[in-house]
């Protein structure tokens, strides 16, 4: 199963959490504020929860600095209402994120839905690419190219760009896009498809025309825009 890294300074929640979460069979290391978090951070690390609210350094000045490094998933615990948060969160890179309080069966769905778009269908080879124009997408790798350029991208951007590119020309509803690269239904209010196709857009460059890729079709959704 899967190494989490826990980083919350809530004793009390950590304490817990490993114990549900080493029940269903992950291996967990339990830090309590961001600069051990980020001390512990390495290839071994499948996924990381990371608090927002923290001494020393806070959640989002970890996540700024591991994304200067590390692409390892990320689902951000936040305070329920603080919107901004969860904004900022995905601005700087996480994969979801998950208000406080949440119960074990949210928590370990956001974990899995997370962690499958880690996994390989059909454990393709290191060497299998899905090309669209001058993108080029590894899966067995987790590389993406456009341009023969490599892009940095989060495991989420990864996933997001990958259905992109099988879906060329096509409007795909935010409704869908929630489903099929997050694993979770569309909630009200709920931004992230926004701001990781957002983050995706300024990764990519533009095509020869000097037109965006993704096109935002208001009210309906977005889609990989097609040759010139």
């Amino acid at each position: 199963m899967a190494h989490i890294l826990l980083i919350d300074d809530d004793t009390e929640l950590t304490g817990l959490l490993k114990e549900v979460l080493s029940y269903e069979g992950f291996t967990v290391t339990e830090t309590n504020d961001g600069e051990s978090g980020l001390a512990e951070v390495s290839d071994d690390i499948d996924l990381i929860l990371l608090d927002v609210m923290m001494p020393k350094l806070n959640g989002m000045d970890t996540l700024k600095k591991l994304r200067e490094t590390w692409n390892t998933p990320v689902l951000m615990l936040t305070a329920r209402g603080e919107e901004i948060d969860r904004v900022i969160g995905l601005e700087l890179g996480a994969d979801d994120y998950l208000p406080k309080p949440f119960s074990d069966r949210e928590l370990l769905a956001r974990m899995k839905a997370i962690l499958r778009r880690t996994q390989t269908k059909a454990a393709p080879k290191m060497t299998d690419c899905i090309e669209y124009l001058d993108i080029k997408v590894y899966p067995g790798k987790q590389e993406a190219y456009c341009q023969e350029q490599l892009l940095e991208l989060t495991t989420t951007e990864f996933a997001l760009l990958t259905h992109f590119i099988q879906n060329p020309g096509v409007t795909l509803t935010k409704e869908a896009l929630s489903l099929d690269v997050l694993g979770k239904r569309l909630a009200a209010f709920d931004r992230a498809i926004d701001m990781h196709v957002s983050n995706l857009r300024k990764k990519l460059p533009d095509t020869e025309s000097g037109r965006s890729r993704i096109k935002t079709l208001r009210g309906r959704g977005y889609l990989l825009v097609e040759e010139d």
